[in-house]
């Protein structure tokens, strides 16, 4: 990739617009993006206007600060106030409403919640205060668990003994299963998430073809890469094909990026289970440190109140990330849910469904209104 605009070109859209309506022909065509960096990159370039109308996109549940349910906000709060704790992490997650507010409100009541880019920033600050306890709330699928995977083993090597982890890493694939084996799903196909799968691969993927017969393309996030993407996708289904392929060759390896995946090994094991928000409790889902760095495990150091949080009985973000629901169609929507004001976690974070249709999404808010009606609340 020399220049951007190599994946920009007004001219090659058109082109791959065409054959996109061709090869959709006159079925409806339903296919999930799983990475909320897609729905971004789909609304912030205009994407749906260069699709037919039977070619419809949905989102899935890949925006790690959205599937996190509030009761694990509630303990993050709990731990940060424990008497000389300092509470680290990534400045998505210090706006998520939990059933006892945000990380920002904990600040105001007198924790002390900081804004970190990094775990190795959050290591920094471990080394800087001696006489406090720093947790890092880490979050993210398998794209930030090598971050803190690595940071994990330098705390281990330098002996630092004051710094652990408060573990929210969550795994793509199960996620996938759960869509897949929910009732009443009727998806098509998949675009398969870009950045995680610089991580674990493509071949991550190859159980949804092989079990499910349901094509996925892994794909980049520039214009051109979705919409090939989607015309990929097409052509398996007209073919009667269900395969997995990868758009995004030039960061995406096949078998994934091993060192990472070692360092993820080597800390971290599955959880017997663990709660998302919108798909409920998923056996193997998401990661724990392993009994060997028990040392460096927040959830060893600390009790945590476990409980279970209904959301905001207005908000309908578990209806979104499974791709029941179009952001607009929740009846708060761009009213009393805002990015100022967000009532759930679609809306506040960065990668959020709600948050690209808000930003970018507006207009196109006019034409998918006829699609399909609006349903109560």
């Amino acid at each position: 990739m020399r220049f951007v605009d190599e994946y920009r070109s007004p001219d090659i859209a058109r082109g791959l617009a065409a054959e996109i309506a061709e090869l959709a022909g006159d079925g409806h065509h339903k296919i999930m993006e799983i990475c909320g960096g897609h729905t971004h990159a789909i609304y912030r370039h205009g994407i749906p206007d260069y699709l037919p109308d039977n070619v419809e996109l949905v989102h899935g549940p890949g925006c790690p600060v959205c599937v996190v349910p509030a009761g694990r906000i509630d303990d993050a709060i709990a731990i940060a106030f424990e008497p000389g704790v300092i509470l680290t992490t990534f400045g998505d997650l210090m706006r998520v409403p939990g059933g006892q507010g945000s990380f920002l409100d904990a600040n105001s009541r007198g924790a002390d919640i900081r804004m970190v880019y990094s775990p190795l920033d959050a290591l920094k600050v471990a080394r800087r205060n001696p006489d406090r306890r720093v947790v890092f709330a880490a979050i993210g699928f398998e794209t930030t668990a090598p971050a803190t995977a690595a940071t994990v083993l330098r705390a281990a090597a330098e002996g630092i003994d004051n710094f652990s982890v408060l573990s929210n890493h969550v795994l793509v694939g199960p996620a996938i299963q759960a869509i897949l084996d929910a009732p009443g799903q009727d998806l098509d196909g998949f675009l398969g998430p870009g950045h995680v799968s610089t991580v674990i691969g493509a071949s991550a993927y190859e159980f949804v073809a092989r079990d499910h017969g349901k094509p996925l393309v892994v794909s980049g996030f520039e214009p051109l890469d979705v919409l090939q993407a989607i015309a990929w996708l097409l052509r398996q289904r007209q073919e009667g094909r269900a395969e997995v392929t990868n758009q995004y060759t030039r960061v995406v390896p096949w078998e994934g990026n091993r060192a990472a995946l070692r360092a993820i090994d080597a800390t971290m094991e599955p959880r017997a289970t663990f709660e998302w928000r919108g798909l409920g409790e998923i056996p193997w889902s998401a990661l724990a440190l392993r009994e060997e760095y028990a040392a460096f495990d927040a959830e060893r150091h600390f009790t945590l109140p476990g409980r279970r949080v209904a959301d905001h009985r207005a908000c309908q973000c578990a209806e979104v990330l499974t791709g029941r629901l179009k952001p607009w169609q929740c009846a708060v929507f761009g009213t009393v849910c805002t990015p100022e004001n967000p009532i759930g976690t679609c809306m506040v974070s960065s990668e959020g469904a709600c948050a690209a249709y808000y930003h970018y999404g507006r207009l196109q808010l006019g034409r998918d209104a006829h699609a399909a009606p609006v349903p109560s609340p």
